[in-house]
């Protein structure tokens, strides 16, 4: 390319009588289609973040339901145990001076990462259960050091099972003297966007109750206008 910009011309491309069949700077990139749990680990490792797609994408919300909260919400003053869950990263083993061996990972869920440390004892009991791309909840305590980013000391670790298989479920709490008006926008909305996930009902009182089969919803269609109709803190997923 460079001696095409200053003038200098290919001796075999002129004497090409296809112009199109000489040399050309342009690279053939072949069609190839990764599987996807291949393809985000590719980005992962090339770039550091991934770019098409994220492994916990359609999974977020049944593995909220298993934590006390997302790891960005760790930023602020948490104080005693949480449990948080996401994909591991950066799995790395190696031995303390007293030989004991113990394991650090980056734990990522949709919201943010942690790094994590494993000691010894923890480690001889859920060290199996620890790999790369594995998805794990964890539950610890939280460490703060100076300005330094809060890490997470893990003192029980769990691979759920069947993520797909859980459909998030939707908390709508209606506030005391509630109106039929407002009834009838949360039976509105029910009709108009079916799914799988179930829908319960929080009375002012405390009381919660379940609508059944016929109250089921898509829990991406329905969570905008339900929190738009009742408040967002008054709408959860769980």
């Amino acid at each position: 390319r460079r001696e095409r910009e200053k003038g200098v011309m290919s001796l075999f491309g002129e004497l090409e009588e296809d112009p199109g069949a000489g040399w050309s700077s342009e690279i053939s990139v072949p069609d190839l289609r990764f599987e996807r749990t291949d393809e985000l680990r590719m980005e992962k490792e090339m770039i550091g973040l991934y770019i098409s797609d994220h492994p916990l994408r359609g999974l977020e919300h049944a593995l909220r339901r298993l934590v006390g909260g997302s790891i960005r919400e760790l930023d602020e003053e948490v104080t005693g145990p949480v449990t948080v869950g996401g994909i591991v990263s950066g799995l790395a083993r190696r031995f303390t001076k007293k030989g004991d061996q113990m394991a650090t990972f980056v734990l990522e869920d949709m919201d943010g990462s942690i790094e994590v440390t494993v000691f010894a004892r923890t480690l001889s009991e859920f060290g199996a259960l620890l790999a790369d791309d594995a998805i794990v909840v964890v539950a610890g305590r939280v460490n703060r050091r100076d300005d330094a980013p809060p890490s997470l000391m893990a003192q029980r670790i769990v691979v759920p099972g069947n993520l797909e298989q859980r459909a998030p479920e939707i908390v709508v709490g209606l506030p005391a003297g509630f109106s039929p008006e407002l009834l009838d926008s949360l039976k509105s909305i029910l009709a108009d966007f079916p799914g799988e996930s179930a829908v319960r009902i929080r009375l002012a009182g405390g009381k919660v109750f379940d609508l059944g089969q016929e109250g089921r919803v898509d829990v991406e269609k329905a969570l905008g206008p339900l929190r738009i109709a009742f408040g967002m803190s008054a709408v959860n997923i769980v």
